[in-house]
């Protein structure tokens, strides 16, 4: 399996750092201790900039001049287009058009930092770049927790992503982690959102002004979850309901759906069945799914389908792995999950008999 890391072949390091925790595939920097966003910049092989470059391109005329005479033909400024290129080995990593503006590593890391004022009230965890260098991702712990009963304790992080290929904008989330097992919840409450995307042609002081936007929805969020997730810990759901309600999460459109309500179940696929049993198997029988918070729980059922996605579920590698957490498959099956077990607690098994 792939893992897509950057690969530095002039410091022979792959471009990423976890404290504690070993990074993808065991590659890369592990750290004893929490560092500075100028320590995690390095550790990751981030440091680097990168520069928009004009392209050039060729006459016909003048490509076949140069073949004939052996003389460099004269090029042509390709108008409103750049590459950006990395300064450090001159790798290209995109193309992009004149208004995009390059948003540095460094200043990635100046967001985060912006949002508490810097300090120790931030803790860079992971960070690292794909491909070429083109899209990089960090991860920092927010000081406090998100608490649920006597033991569950939930850490709550801001995860980023940008890349220099001109293939999407900044991405900052609010991504509350179970300390125990890892899962990621990607919860959308109500109106509300968990992440906020700055275009690369946005100033630096409207960049700003949107950490401390992120920094007010992770502290709304934080505080709704808390009460949601304690909520649901006291909601008791049986095994056949927790079937249910996975069978219902995973469904992958409303024909399934319809299929499971009329109990035509030999006109489901085998791999959504497959999918279906190993989420279950995992509600049941992982040890992070026996506490008192979890057991036979409302938030139990959620959690198992969230951690289906970041501790079972197999991906062709890390990056698929992180956009799927993200924003795609895992993120979209997790709100469904979400919106199943607020109309459980609510509603109770009425909740799972209604074609959504």
């Amino acid at each position: 399996m792939g893992h897509n890391l950057n690969y530095n072949e002039q410091t022979g390091n792959h471009s990423f750092f976890s404290v504690k925790e070993k990074a993808w595939h065991g590659l890369g920097q592990i750290v004893d201790q929490y560092p500075t966003s100028a320590e995690a910049i390095v550790y990751a092989g981030l440091d680097y900039t990168v520069e928009k470059r004009p392209l050039y391109t060729n006459s016909l005329e003048n490509e076949l001049s140069e073949i004939d005479t052996g003389i460099a033909a004269s090029k042509i400024t390709v108008p409103h287009f750049y590459a950006t290129v990395r300064n450090d080995n001159n790798a290209v990593l995109g193309v992009v058009g004149k208004d995009y503006e390059v948003v540095q590593n460094v200043n990635a890391f100046e967001f985060f930092d912006a949002i508490v004022g810097g300090g120790d009230g931030i803790l860079y965890e992971t960070a690292g770049a794909l491909g070429k260098g083109e899209r990089i991702f960090i991860t920092a712990k927010l000081p406090g927790y998100i608490r649920v009963g006597n033991q569950d304790m939930i850490e709550q992080y801001l995860m980023l992503t940008t890349s220099h290929d001109g293939g999407g904008s900044i991405m900052a989330a609010f991504t509350p982690v179970r300390v125990v097992c890892q899962n990621t919840l990607n919860a959308a409450i109500r109106n509300h959102t968990n992440s906020i995307k700055i275009r690369h042609t946005a100033s630096a002081n409207d960049r700003l002004k949107q950490a401390h936007t992120l920094m007010g929805i992770s502290g709304n969020m934080a505080e709704e979850l808390e009460g949601i997730f304690n909520h649901w810990s006291q909601v008791k759901i049986t095994d056949k309901q927790v079937k249910k309600l996975i069978q219902v999460a995973m469904a992958p459109n409303k024909e399934t759906i319809t299929n499971l309500e009329l109990g035509v179940l030999d006109k489901l696929s085998t791999n959504y069945t497959n999918i279906v049993d190993s989420v279950y198997e995992y509600a049941l029988g992982s040890p992070t799914q026996q506490m008192d918070t979890t057991a036979g729980t409302v938030f139990g059922a959620y959690n198992a389908i969230t951690g289906y996605f970041q501790n079972v579920r197999s991906y062709k590698d890390g990056e698929a792995k992180f956009k799927s957490i993200m924003d795609g498959t895992a993120k979209q099956r997790g709100q469904v999950a979400f919106d199943l077990c607020s109309d459980f607690a609510r509603h109770g098994m009425d909740a799972l008999t209604q074609v959504k």
